[in-house]
């Protein structure tokens, strides 16, 4: 068969290896590919024009760079016509730069390895641009950093890179992408304050309601405003659950609880939904029929025939939809993914750092034994079920802190608490992976150690460029024995993962019995 497409940059990848065929295995058609290939191209050389210059991007070009850039990340946009408009916007803000880069000289690259490493920087700056972007939204900007995107992006087209220097670039990488989410979490808790830990509901109240999905709590306190006094109440959906825990938001009393699971789920959660659906970001599904005319988007999200909408942030429409829906007649009892009814989420480094005391001295006399980060990326793959036996099968005497939508595999679990400590802790979104080195660094000072001497384990998902992101951003602290799974990217080389392996120890998940018993002994 003659390929129509070529992108291996999320876990889906066909084959472990890469979607080749008229649609993706995440439903993005080879138009939308080729699209984004388009804007990729576009981008790349924007950037070069901008070093060449010798001058970092202007704030609109730095936004124009991260929205370019958050568009082509997996599961945010299906339009191909609203990624050649952005194309076309690049092109205007770069008059003269001349031929755009062609990715397809980077997917047929004939060194494996400088490829893979090349493969990793890009999709490392796609998850990195949208927490640049989130960021930017709440009037949070680092020039150095906007410069570094340029950097990258340049290096990605030149063809004279070598493997040292890109073995250099992808640790420049990590560096950047650990700031920008640094970035991201001084600009959440400076507008919404620092989160708190909190119950939230898995029940939606009878009467109108919207669902909320997606990373961006800036769309939840517009959509939250709006919908006061309205007799409208919402609900968060995937990565949007951990708006609960900042004061901020939480404070509307129509914001109720959380409707659903984990993204991959949502074509059979939402058939038949009686509310309209927003996305603000990934991750949204191929819609189906029984849903479809509900689904709104905003920001860098587009989807063919669905309602956007736009910069000034109106959700007029929403509430209408909400309204015109009616919601359900009686409340509706919803379950997590093990059958739980209720979660708790707010456990950031603000609040986990409150008890860390307690922490040290449960370690101290025996009564915590290890401290595992469960999270991440999730997916719709089997072997998925992983996570949610890892938490399961791990002795009482261990804590669990969770984060990312990667949280709905156990996050509804009854693990019980060691002494008043839930053995649960949702830390936040994907981003909020900072809170977790926060943590895990805060414990490494406290007991005279590094933070690889800690009994702490980290066993992570992936499905996304931001857990590419987020690898690379651990890698550069220098933390090992990170078990990755449920497959090992389709773009890492051999050569590529024989250095993660050898030098950051960084392993494949196998079975969770055989893992915890490597990890405990």
């Amino acid at each position: 068969m003659d390929e129509q497409m070529f992108c291996f940059q999320c876990e889906q990848a066909a084959g472990c290896t890469a979607c080749t065929g008229a649609a993706g295995v995440c439903g993005k058609s080879a138009e939308t590919a080729a699209a984004q290939d388009r804007l990729t191209g576009a981008l790349i050389a924007f950037a070069g024009q901008l070093i060449a210059a010798g001058r970092g991007p202007a704030p609109e070009q730095a936004r124009l760079l991260m929205q370019g850039l958050f568009t082509t990340i997996t599961n945010v946009n299906f339009d191909p016509a609203a990624v050649d408009a952005l194309t076309r916007r690049v092109h205007d803000a770069s008059p003269g730069t001349g031929p755009d880069y062609d990715m397809q000289a980077l997917w047929r690259a004939p060194d494996a390895d400088r490829r893979s490493l090349k493969c990793f920087v890009l999709f490392s700056l796609r998850g990195m641009a949208a927490y640049n972007y989130h960021a930017r939204v709440l009037g949070r900007i680092d020039p150095e950093l906007d410069r570094f995107f340029c950097t990258a992006l340049q290096a990605v087209g030149d063809p004279g890179q070598t493997t040292d220097a890109l073995w250099q670039l992808v640790q420049a990488t990590g560096e950047a992408s650990y700031r920008c989410m640094e970035l991201l979490d001084a600009a959440n808790t400076g507008a919404f304050g620092d989160p708190e830990p909190v119950q939230v509901p898995l029940t939606i109240e009878k009467g109108p309601f919207i669902v909320i999905s997606g990373h961006d709590l800036y769309d939840a306190q517009q959509l939250l405003e709006q919908t006061a006094g309205r007799g409208v109440n919402v609900y968060t959906h995937s990565e949007m659950l951990p708006a609960h825990g900042y004061p901020e938001l939480k404070k509307h009393p129509q914001l109720k609880g959380n409707f659903g699971t984990g993204w991959q789920n949502q074509q059979s959660e939402f058939h038949n939904i009686p509310a309209p659906v927003l996305f603000t970001t990934n991750c949204i599904m191929p819609l189906r029929e029984s849903y479809a005319d509900r689904i709104f988007t905003t920001s860098v999200v587009s989807y063919p025939e669905v309602t956007h909408i736009g910069a000034d942030k109106d959700f007029t429409p929403v509430i209408r939809k909400a309204l015109e829906c009616g919601g359900y007649d009686e409340d509706k009892e919803m379950t997590g993914m093990n059958g739980g009814h209720k979660v708790i989420t707010g456990f950031a480094h603000n609040a986990v750092l409150k008890h860390a005391e307690k922490i040290i001295q449960l370690i101290k006399a025996g009564k915590i034994r290890h401290i595992f980060l469960i999270g991440g990326c999730d997916g719709a793959s089997p072997s998925r079920s992983y996570y949610s036996d890892f938490a399961r099968l791990t002795p009482p005497d261990t804590l669990i802190l969770t984060l990312a939508c990667g949280k709905y595999r156990l996050n509804d679990m009854d693990l019980g608490d060691i002494d008043g400590i839930p053995r649960i802790l949702d830390m936040g979104q994907c981003n909020d992976s900072y809170s977790a080195v926060r943590v895990a660094s805060a414990l490494a000072e406290a007991f005279g150690c590094g933070v690889n001497d800690l009994p702490l384990t980290l066993v992570l998902s992936w499905y996304e460029q931001k857990a590419v992101c987020i690898l690379l951003s651990l890698l550069y602290l220098g933390l090992k024995n990170i078990i990755l799974g449920p497959t090992i990217p389709a773009f890492v080389s051999p050569a590529v993962l024989e250095v993660l392996q050898n030098e950051f120890k960084l392993r494949a998940a196998t079975a969770p019995e055989d893992d915890l018993r490597m990890i405990l002994g």
